[in-house]
């Protein structure tokens, strides 16, 4: 290869249009391509050609649905099924349309050590996992969504690289000793040479929606992309989306991450936002979980359950420039609050039950009334929701940590730290699940059997209602209906519209006024039996709620 004068290298005999290929650099090597876009041997072994261009695509003319009305549904495509590939993935596309979600969220995809893992540790950015089995499955898994009018929403990675695998720096400056995130070193985002690295992420996120057809990215942890650019990364990846938007005349989206609340990530760049659609809130998570469990342990000391559930649904997050005793700052900007419809609100995420020592889901906290009451409050509230895979039917399966880390060193140090962190809070006498074990993954693949199991057809049934009730009642969704809240330290009154949603979190039948203005009401759902009417007024038995409309 010879140089140009761009530091650009490039081949002086031609590239073979067959074959595996890799990189001698000094020597040393061969190294995959950074661009590769397949690993069929791993992030180590030599890169293969695939062109995305003779797939056949049956999805002419398509529009994803809106979001604002929409239900997101988050899935791992290793433990989705049992075979944990796009294909079997695929056998069970039929289920989330009858479910009524709108759109399906993937965990990361892209290449990372080993056969197993939760995906945020990518080696290979422009490689789709080889054992979900490749880039052409990835399209197949797209197109059948499509064919099923569910959208697709791709959980992508550019804080950080994975420790193993990560050949990047041997190519370029693209990653920064100046910054450091909880994962490693960080992106060089401003430093020499920053401008091709910012060209390799944003070429990365433009390569995902136009040749593989996805509708969205979920981009994480977007706190950890450190610069001080004049012009910062969200905000050139937002601009270039919106004119490939343009481009292709189909809706795309982009969703962050961001443990900081901040709310320029979703204003416009015409005043000086950065023209994001959507940032995840984990505020409402953590208000609906302490509210629910009583849990006060970490960072859900920092919220107080009812009454912070109030504000969060009134005014969209908790924490907007409020101190957080567990993280000893000030988070949020004070006073600024995002527009409701901006925000991606959940009961459960991969994060919130996979980052517990056991994976423990909701339903294993609290009982299956208490869980119809969260999804119910989840479900009316302001915001764009997402399940988590098998909630809907209260799976028993955790969801735990789990990783196939090659360097045995490296996957001891993770075995080791994963124990060190639960230490205190599990006590003597449990063991954190070993996150190298295949049994570790193996206990988290789900149990699609559940479902015909009595009480897991009841709560499923239960959500396809209520999502069904969201979808076609447009003041469970629309965010100008504006909302009020009234509580106690055990219950809650919302109302949105001519919609008010009545629950009651403690262990007492409660009498709850409506405030339908003399009006009569129609029951729409309840989430359990028990409830009785009154005139003006419902009557809730313990960890109960209720939709009702004013007419």
């Amino acid at each position: 290869m010879r140089r140009r004068a761009s530091g650009w290298w490039e081949p002086s005999g031609g590239v073979p249009s067959s074959g595996d290929y890799g990189f001698l650099i000094d020597a040393q090597g061969p190294f995959p391509d950074p661009r590769s876009p397949w690993q069929p041997n791993g992030v180590d072994g030599l890169s293969r050609r695939f062109s995305t261009r003779r797939f056949r695509w049956t999805d002419q003319g398509w529009q994803p649905p809106a979001l604002r009305s929409g239900v997101i549904y988050e899935l791992h495509i290793g433990t989705f099924t049992e075979q944990g590939t796009f294909d079997a993935a695929i056998a069970r596309l039929d289920h989330l349309m009858d479910l009524g979600v709108t759109h399906v969220e993937l965990m990361p995809v892209h290449q990372f050590p080993g056969a197993r893992g939760w995906g945020y540790d990518a080696a290979s950015l422009y490689a789709v996992h080889a054992a979900y089995g490749g880039p052409a499955a990835l399209m197949r898994f797209v197109d059948a969504c499509h064919a099923r009018s569910l959208a697709v929403i791709l959980d992508v990675v550019y804080n950080h690289l994975s420790p193993e695998g990560n050949h990047l720096p041997r190519f370029g400056p693209y990653l920064t000793d100046r910054y450091g995130t909880l994962w490693g070193q960080a992106l060089n985002l401003d430093g020499p040479g920053s401008d091709q690295v910012r060209r390799f992420i944003c070429d990365n996120a433009l390569r995902w929606l136009r040749e593989f057809h996805v509708d969205g990215l979920r981009l994480d942890a977007v706190h950890g992309l450190i610069e001080t650019s004049a012009l910062p990364l969200l905000e050139q990846l937002a601009a270039e989306v919106d004119l490939l938007q343009r481009e292709l005349g189909r809706e795309l989206t982009l969703i962050a991450e961001n443990n900081q609340n901040d709310s320029r990530i979703v204003r416009p760049r015409a005043i000086g936002g950065r023209g994001l659609g959507l940032l995840w809130n984990d505020d409402f998570h953590h208000a609906l979980h302490v509210a629910l469990s009583g849990e006060r342990d970490a960072y859900y000391r920092d919220f107080n359950g009812v009454s912070d559930l109030q504000q969060c649904l009134e005014r969209g997050l908790v924490y907007a420039g409020r101190y957080a005793g567990s993280r000893e700052a000030v988070i949020g900007r004070p006073g600024d609050y995002p527009p409701p419809c901006s925000l991606v609100a959940y009961m459960q995420n991969h994060d919130q039950v996979g980052n517990r020592a056991f994976g423990d889901r909701i339903g294993q906290l609290v009982s299956p009334d208490l869980v119809r009451l969260g999804a119910t409050l989840l479900l009316a509230a302001p915001f764009v929701p997402m399940l988590f895979q098998g909630e809907e039917w209260g799976a028993t399966t955790p969801f735990l940590y789990f990783t196939d880390i090659q360097d045995p060193a490296l996957g001891r140090a993770v075995r080791q730290g994963r124990r060190r962190e639960f230490a205190e809070l599990i006590g003597p006498g449990r063991r954190v699940p070993d996150p190298q074990a295949d049994a570790t993954f193996r206990r988290s693949t789900l149990n699609w059997e559940e479902r015909e199991q009595p009480r897991h057809r009841s709560m499923l049934d239960y959500y396809r209602g209520l999502i069904s009730l969201r979808r076609r009642t447009p003041d469970m969704w629309a965010s100008e209906r504006g909302v009020e809240v009234v509580s106690g330290s055990s219950w809650l009154l919302v109302r949105r519209g001519t919609l008010v949603v009545a629950a009651n979190l403690g262990a007492r039948r409660r009498e709850m006024e409506l405030g339908c203005r003399g009006q009569e009401y129609e029951m729409l759902l309840e989430s359990r039996s028990g409830v009785q009417r009154g005139p003006t007024t419902v009557s809730l038995p313990p960890q109960a709620a209720a939709i009702v409309r004013c007419v």
